[in-house]
């Protein structure tokens, strides 16, 4: 006899049904994750073939990450250096203008002034065609024939050219102008109305000159960060922090490269939060306790409050000495870190407002256990009324 047959010749009683529903029941609870001792119980657990370290996120170990993380500033990293000098580069368009007195014309024309018949006559100046200093450094002038100019001041140029006109020029005068600094340029990237390259000049051009430059950021500026990279320093700081303290408005050196960020970092949040998502962040900052508001917060109906988690690839330098000395690393030199809130402790949200968000943050939040217990309890009462509708229509 089949199974179906047998029911239908031996119909269950309705308790037996309810039973029946209630083990189906069971069987189809879910969760979003793993309880909170059991994340805590993870320590030790290879990844990457580095067991992963679990750690109390406490205000010690807050300041830790605080101490390990602290960017220098612009004035620190870079100082103030001397606005570039004047000094003429291979590849640079300089353009040169001759004066000379009258009567004698070498370059000018004689024009008058005021009557055409007045006899009084001033010479008009000469301004060669602009020109670029070639790869020996070298420009032509004529009457003059070619001069050196590479690694030299205009004014000693004006000097020798005028040095070298004398007898052929009536009083020659002599202005010598860099029109394009093929050298001294820096780059500004990023979120901005325009990037390229732009001169600086002996005026000593600064961060937000060169911001100025490329049109301004196309994001609120307490939203931005700009990088600069300099040789093979990089450092970093919020624009408002620069705009707010002139210090770190600081003088560009050429090959400078100033890179404008908005919003390049994210975290995901995982578990009993409002919201299971990947979540942007700016590069300006976010700190653990801005985090959990963006997700959303904690789910009152089920999350535990002292199964808060942060999983993070931790740098050496933001552990505990004592930790550092007995754990193994990742191979990029880092160690997997589960940092643990309790927020059940008021001290926590303090601890969350002053712990920093990095990219590719995961935050979980467990599931208390009385939710399973609830969610069964709430299964529990909808089959009993479900079969207690079924005994009254069996009766």
């Amino acid at each position: 006899m089949t199974p179906s047959n047998w029911l239908c010749s031996n119909p269950l009683s309705p308790a037996a049904l309810m039973a029946v529903m209630l083990l189906a029941g069971c069987g189809s609870f879910g969760r979003s994750g793993p309880y909170a001792g059991v994340v805590t119980r993870a320590a030790g657990t290879p990844v990457a073939a580095a067991p992963i370290t679990v750690v109390e996120l406490t205000s010690n170990a807050a300041q830790r990450v605080f101490q390990s993380e602290k960017q220098a500033t612009f004035a620190e990293a870079f100082g103030d250096v001397e606005a570039v000098g004047t000094t003429i580069g291979k590849g640079d368009m300089i353009d040169i203008a001759i004066w000379e007195a009258p009567p004698a014309a070498l370059f000018g024309t004689l024009s008058p002034v005021g009557a055409v018949n007045s006899g009084i006559q001033a010479a008009r100046s000469t301004g060669l065609p602009e020109q670029m200093v070639d790869e020996t450094g070298r420009i032509f002038v004529p009457f003059v024939g070619d001069v050196v100019v590479a690694g030299r001041n205009p004014h000693d140029v004006e000097r020798e050219v005028t040095t070298r006109l004398h007898g052929k020029a009536n009083q020659p005068q002599v202005i010598v102008r860099i029109t394009h600094n093929a050298l001294k340029n820096v780059s500004v990237l990023g979120d901005v109305a325009g990037a390229g390259r732009f001169s600086v000049t002996p005026h000593g051009e600064r961060v937000l000159d060169a911001l100025a430059n490329a049109g301004g950021v196309k994001q609120p500026v307490t939203r931005m960060v700009l990088q600069i990279t300099r040789g093979h320093k990089v450092a970093a700081m919020p624009l408002d922090a620069v705009i707010r303290d002139p210090a770190q408005n600081v003088r560009l050196a050429p090959d400078d490269v100033v890179t404008a960020l908005f919003q390049p970092w994210t975290f995901t949040a995982l578990g009993a939060t409002g919201t299971n998502a990947e979540i942007p962040f700016e590069a300006t900052g976010l700190t653990l306790a801005q985090a959990l508001g963006r997700a959303g917060g904690l789910a009152d109906a089920r999350a535990d409050m002292h199964g808060v988690f942060l999983f993070r690839l931790e740098s050496p330098a933001a552990l505990d000495p004592a930790l550092v000395a007995t754990a193994r690393t990742t191979p990029d030199g880092r160690v997997p870190v589960i940092y643990r809130l309790d927020m059940s402790d008021p001290s926590a949200f303090f601890v969350a407002q002053g712990f920093h968000m990095r990219d590719h943050d995961v935050i979980y939040v467990s599931n208390a256990p009385g939710a399973d217990l609830q969610k069964f309890s709430s299964t529990v009462a909808n089959l009993a009324y479900a079969g207690l509708g079924i005994a009254n229509q069996v009766k």
